[in-house]
């Protein structure tokens, strides 16, 4: 379905409103929710901040594993101000495991900007201008919160929407966002945006789900075209596949005595502000008899002096667009070398757990009993 023109786009909302008519669509998903509501910390509350910060983890995140960060999120920053007076460290630390962690660093930015203009802001558009929210996340502390009429528009309502109404443009271009959001919109229920936002959402997460959906015992399946159709796998429709990367990372764990050198992330990369052992990332595979006669390796490192061992290799981690393969060396010297060619800091072995790693890093410790 293209909608190239004002024209379509208006007699696509009329047609939305023609079914809204025919199947009550809105208010079949309120009685719904009404019945299978998932009970969560953060549902019963208009607090802006406990809002923001569910939101935030649930970014890329399932609630079955945001919960507890969530928990422990709020814990530790109760509220604005004591967010936006820790340090990054800090806030990554608690954050440590979550992934996407420019989440952490644009939701520290956000509290010094809350604190600055001394409060959390009330309007959708404020909101909006908040580092690191962008419309979703906009439109459901606005609704939440203040129970303003934005409507949210997330990997479930593009599912929910798709196979309901059999839309077929692609959700991933610029043209199938415009469509999507104003759909939803027209789709909101006068005054009851908040719960409207939050059934379309567990109705994506509990019963629209992207595979096997319960179509059995679903209240919207008699207007549901994908059903209809016998194409329910085949929606959302995306224009392009998602392309993954490799890298290879090769991490040493430099040890000196009691003290280990860690290195802070501070490259515009995965990761950053994060601390992980020495690390050399090679184009290809790189053997171990290989990289460490290789000149990327430093001289002290290479040298018979250094006691090393190959740990393991070949270790796979997934992110979203990269596949990362990595080797694990321990690396024992008797000194500690001044030519790293960046800045190191020095650990002792039991104060490891105090500093914030990828979780990458943290399973490697883990497995070698490293801290």
């Amino acid at each position: 379905m293209l909608l190239g023109t004002l024209k379509e786009l208006i007699l696509y909302r009329l047609s939305v409103f023609a079914r809204m008519k025919d199947y009550n669509f809105a208010y079949k998903l309120l009685a719904w929710y009404q019945e299978n509501r998932r009970v969560l910390p953060w549902r019963d509350t208009h607090d802006p901040y406990m809002i923001w910060i569910s939101e935030i983890i649930l970014q890329q995140t399932r609630v079955v594993q945001g919960y507890d960060y969530f928990l422990r999120f709020m814990a530790r920053f109760p509220d604005v101000d004591a967010l936006a007076a820790a340090s990054e460290d800090e806030v990554l630390k608690c954050w440590q495991g979550l992934g996407y962690y420019s989440r952490a660093r644009n939701l520290h930015a956000a509290a010094r900007q809350i604190v600055e203009w001394g409060g959390f802001p009330e309007r959708y558009e404020n909101i909006r201008q908040l580092k690191g929210v962008g419309d979703y996340t906009a439109a459901a502390i606005a609704s939440f919160a203040f129970g303003l009429p934005h409507a949210v528009v997330d990997g479930n309502v593009y599912r929910v929407l798709s196979r309901y109404y059999g839309i077929e443009e692609p959700i991933d271009t610029g043209h199938g966002k415009k469509c999507f959001a104003a759909l939803a919109q027209e789709l909101l229920p006068e005054g009851k945006a908040a719960d409207y936002n939050q059934a379309v959402m567990d109705f994506g997460a509990l019963q629209c789900v992207p595979k096997n959906p319960k179509c059995g015992e679903c209240p919207l399946v008699g207007g549901c075209i994908a059903f209809r159709d016998k194409r329910v796998q085949g929606f959302p429709v995306k224009s392009r596949a998602l392309t993954v990367t490799e890298r290879y990372l090769h991490y040493m764990y430099i040890e000196v005595g009691e003290e280990i050198a860690v290195f802070r992330r501070e490259a515009n990369d995965i990761w950053k502000g994060l601390y992980e052992p020495f690390l050399v990332e090679t184009p290809t595979v790189c053997a171990p008899e290989d990289l460490l006669v290789d000149k990327k390796v430093p001289s002290f490192i290479r040298s018979d002096k250094a006691v090393k061992t190959y740990l393991c290799g070949g270790v796979r981690h997934q992110l979203t667009h990269r596949t990362l393969i990595c080797d694990f060396y321990k690396v024992e010297l008797e000194d500690k070398p001044d030519d790293f060619g960046r800045s190191a800091c020095w650990v002792k072995k039991g104060e490891l757990p105090n500093y914030a790693f990828p979780r990458l890093v943290v399973m490697l410790f883990e497995k070698f009993g490293l801290w």
